[in-house]
């Protein structure tokens, strides 16, 4: 007990600075990811932003405040293979990523009955085979830094499916299994894998399923926003920051006992526990 003493005392304030540590942060030139790699870099980590769009990444790279280094990769995450080339030549030479927020836009919205079978190979690929071609070229870094966060970002259907989101809400939940299993197998080498799960957040992707879903039933697009805001306790959807924050937490050193976790950001919305 007295040596558990000495471990609280050490946390007595809690503990979010992010200097000396390395971000990854992945489909970071907008949206969710852009806002969590603006947040790390507050908290006074480097930051790298991973995203397809040359361009766009360039402009997000110019939008970071902090002390810290920030610079960018470019890697499309339909193909697995490029992202393996990408991030496995950024660390050969000894480039350390203590903190991984892996991120990557939703599969088309649509009901699951008239999902086409590549529908789900490509989701598969772009989330749960990418986040685990980055957490395998990253862990050993994590490993000798004895420092390590893996954040990954998924939805609310992985505790309860969302009507007209079929592909997503599979992937979803394949991705929240590996997490936890990994969770389990690098939690001794100080190293934590949890989930954030926004709700419905004001990003582009949440206006392509409302504009998606319009055109499909006819609805408008105001009436459809209506609808989901009565779902939500708080009465508004989430904005990027919020979520942001969550992610943020659990990449800080305050959060290292926290591990295999499901964090939902959704306003209540969410049906169970």
């Amino acid at each position: 007990m007295h040596r558990l003493k000495g471990v609280f005392a050490k946390f007595t304030t809690m503990n979010l600075n992010l200097t000396g540590k390395h971000a990854l942060v992945c489909g970071s030139t907008q949206g969710i990811g852009k806002a969590a790699a603006l947040e790390l870099a507050l908290l006074g980590a480097d930051v790298t932003l991973v995203a397809r769009n040359e361009e766009k990444l360039k402009s997000a790279v110019n939008d970071l405040q902090g002390n810290g280094r920030f610079d960018y990769l470019v890697a499309d995450f339909s193909s697995p293979s490029q992202v393996k080339e990408v991030i496995e030549n950024y660390v050969a030479p000894g480039n350390t990523i203590h903190i991984l927020v892996n991120n990557t836009g939703g599969p088309p919205a649509g009901p699951i009955v008239n999902a086409k079978s590549q529908d789900f190979v490509d989701a598969f690929s772009a989330h749960l085979l990418c986040n685990h071609i980055l957490a395998q070229a990253v862990i050993p870094g994590m490993m000798e830094a004895k420092y390590g966060r893996i954040i990954n970002v998924i939805s609310t259907s992985v505790k309860q499916p969302l009507k007209g989101l079929g592909v997503s809400n599979t992937i979803r939940a394949a991705v929240g299994n590996w997490a936890k299993t990994l969770s389990l197998e690098v939690a001794p080498f100080g190293i934590t894998v949890n989930n954030v799960l926004p709700g419905a957040t004001a990003t582009q992707r949440l206006d392509g399923i409302i504009s998606a879903k319009s055109a499909r039933t006819g609805a408008s697009k105001a009436d459809l926003e209506q609808e989901m805001l009565h779902e939500i306790p708080a009465g508004r959807f989430a904005l990027p920051e919020e979520v942001a924050a969550a992610i943020a937490f659990l990449a800080a050193p305050a959060a290292a006992y926290i591990n295999g976790i499901n964090v939902p950001v959704d306003g209540g919305r969410t049906g169970n526990l």
